[in-house]
């Protein structure tokens, strides 16, 4: 054969290849390349064996325990505020970082309401992973797992997890564990529901990129279907009626951007409808409780001129088509967004540790679980614990990351004092425990207007303003948030293009 004769013709040549395998690097990649195939041969033995036998494989083993030489292991659940700035700062030549979560990147939630009638782009609020942690990217050791943590046991130092494949029909969900050295718990917390019937199965809630995504496309549908001939008028009404539960900071920038959308780009575009197209902000007590009262009823009075109805009441039933308050209102809606704060997950509530007065993971002045050695917990899902006689710090951004960052640093401070492997921090000076100092308050409210209060709590003194003024700063200030120069400059690029051209209204 003329493979053969070549292969015969070319054999007196083994010196050079021989040459290859004395060299100690070749020769230890070669040894690594048999090594890996033989476990791969092992492994599809040991699977075709177990589906023989009608064993469901074992899709994955997972991360066993740290050895010495190798760095101690770092293991962050959940990718929000807190676990990403923790990420960001800890120090990689120190740890291997794990992240599991079921989103690959942040969301930078102060501009997620702009998203919804296209101010801004989805991607512009999104910042993946690697690039807030390029070690997980890049590292041998560093990884991030698409999953959920399912049940966490802390005797045993590991955490077992199911990967998330999105429902897809194709692909089933397999489990896993991971070992770790430090365990940090920052799953965030879910949207509260108060109990109250229907609000799972009807409302859409304001917190994720998705949720943006249905809320825009459920609002673009609306539209074009109240054009359609054939249509009553009273289901064109409610079509066009878009109610917005919830007063704070999330609903009332919601109730702006909505706003602005309407005057600015409906009226244009759907001519036909734009008188019929309303906006309702239901809130049981005072919008924006958290401010100055000056800048609350500056915010009724802006919301009132851009045509946003306020009712002050208490939702008791959530209905497809219609929610019934409690004095019996039944109020019709088109699209309905639900923004009335958060509570802890149900994750959260299933874990065996102490919690604080709210239902979070109760937590000491460092970030630690008293309860469980090497497990900390940090932004939204942990709040102090009674015994340690600090109020629970609000759930905020700002909050979130300020804890973040300031575990990181003990992480590290712990990692150069020989303290980064499990159960071996006994013993080391931890330093100044966790001190929030609260920075402010802003909110947008529409029609090129804003609230800035830099006020520390509430009865504190400080400066707190509004108008077109606190509108330029809290765009600055956002702008100069906004994680990446990658995201800054998509963020400064959507509004001018917002600005020259007006909102996209495609469906996509």
């Amino acid at each position: 054969m003329f493979w053969l004769k070549s292969l015969v013709k070319l054999s007196p040549t083994t010196s050079s290849v021989g040459n290859v395998f004395r060299n100690p690097e070749s020769y230890t990649l070669s040894s690594r390349f048999c090594t890996a195939l033989q476990h791969q041969q092992q492994s599809e033995t040991v699977r075709a064996a177990e589906v023989v036998n009608g064993v469901e494989p074992h899709r994955y083993d997972g991360l066993a325990p740290t050895k010495e030489g190798e760095k101690p292991r770092v293991l962050v659940l959940g990718s929000g505020w807190a676990g990403c700035r923790l990420m960001k700062g800890i120090d990689t030549s120190i740890y291997d970082v794990v992240c599991v979560s079921p989103r690959n990147h942040m969301v930078f939630t102060p501009l997620l309401a702009s998203t919804c009638v296209g101010t801004l782009e989805f991607r512009s609020v999104a910042e993946p992973i690697s690039r807030i942690q390029p070690a997980i990217s890049r590292e041998p050791g560093s990884y991030y797992f698409l999953a959920n943590c399912s049940r966490l046991d802390s005797e045993n130092h590991e955490v077992h997890c199911e990967t998330v494949t999105d429902e897809s029909s194709t692909l089933k969900p397999w489990k896993f564990k991971i070992a770790y050295d430090k365990l940090i718990l920052a799953c965030g917390a879910e949207a509260s529901t108060f109990g109250i019937n229907g609000v799972l199965e009807n409302a859409t809630f304001l917190r994720e990129v998705h949720h943006a995504q249905e809320i825009r496309r459920k609002l673009l549908l609306n539209l074009m279907l109240s054009e359609v001939p054939g249509l009553g008028e009273e289901e064109k009404k409610r079509l066009l009626h878009c109610v917005v539960v919830g007063g704070g900071p999330t609903g009332v920038e919601f109730s702006g951007e909505l706003s602005d959308f309407i005057m600015k780009d409906v009226r244009q575009r759907y001519a036909h409808v734009k008188d019929d197209i309303r906006v309702t902000l239901i809130e049981a007590r005072d919008i924006l409780s958290s401010f100055d009262d000056r800048l609350r009823h500056y915010a009724i009075k802006q919301l009132n001129k851009s045509g946003v109805k306020l009712v002050r009441g208490i939702v008791k039933e959530v209905k497809p088509q219609k929610l019934i308050l409690d004095d019996g209102t039944e109020v019709p809606y088109g699209l309905l967004v639900w923004s009335t704060g958060v509570g802890p997950s149900s994750f959260v509530r299933s874990l065996d540790f102490p919690k604080d007065p709210g239902g979070r993971i109760g937590i000491d002045e460092w970030m630690r679980i008293p309860s469980a050695q090497d497990v900390f917990a940090i932004g939204d899902c942990s709040g102090y614990l009674e015994s340690t006689g600090k109020s629970t710090l609000p759930a905020l951004a700002q909050v979130a990351e300020r804890e973040g960052k300031y575990l990181a640093n003990l992480l590290n401070m712990m990692g150069k004092a020989g303290g980064g492997r499990a159960c071996s921090a006994a013993g080391i000076e931890l330093g100044e425990p966790f001190v929030y100092k609260h920075l402010g308050s802003m909110a947008t409210i529409g029609r090129y207007k804003a609230l800035v209060d830099l006020r520390e709590s509430k009865e504190g003194k400080g400066i707190s303003m509004a108008g077109f003024a606190s509108w330029f700063i809290w765009r600055s200030a956002y702008l100069t948030r906004v994680v990446s120069w990658r995201n800054r400059f998509y963020v400064a690029i959507n509004w001018l293009t917002t600005f020259v051209f007006g909102r996209d209204i495609s469906r996509i």
